[in-house]
């Protein structure tokens, strides 16, 4: 018989970066009770984004930070949308070319995560935000 459970991880970013939540994810779908299935993770922010990435050299979030800077600056003249700063539309443009959402299956109670796969909240904004992660876990 399927069951589902459903709970919202919020967290406070201390600004632009990736920060992991691997293990606040792990406690919830352990806290579940659900052996095998499906986690759904919704981000439920327009400037803000999800990402299954390394987590065992922190050099490769700072490839990526420094990327996606070069890729989308702040303060571009290209924007008009500036209602929150010049990070404002950037943030948005940021969090278009990356995830809102996951897909990760669960396996014997455990995620079925690769060795050096952690997941990431990244944080595009350049001050602290209350970030919502939506969490629907459906299996038996």
């Amino acid at each position: 018989m399927l069951h589902q459970h459903l709970c919202t991880l919020t967290l406070r970013t201390p600004g632009r970066g990736l920060i992991e939540v691997t293990d606040e994810i792990r406690q919830r779908v352990a806290q579940s009770g659900i052996r095998q299935g499906l986690l759904t993770l919704f981000v439920r922010h327009t400037s803000a984004s999800l990402l299954i990435q390394e987590n065992a050299d922190p050099d490769v979030r700072g490839d990526l930070e420094r990327f996606f800077a070069r890729l989308v600056p702040d303060g571009d003249a290209l924007f008009q949308h500036r209602a929150e700063g010049p990070d404002d539309m950037p943030a948005h443009v940021r969090s278009a070319l990356t995830a809102t959402q996951l897909s990760i299956p669960v396996i014997g109670g455990a995620l079925a995560l690769g060795t050096w796969q952690g997941i990431y909240l990244w944080e595009h904004r350049l001050h602290g935000h209350a970030r919502e992660i939506a969490l629907h876990l459906l299996g038996e």
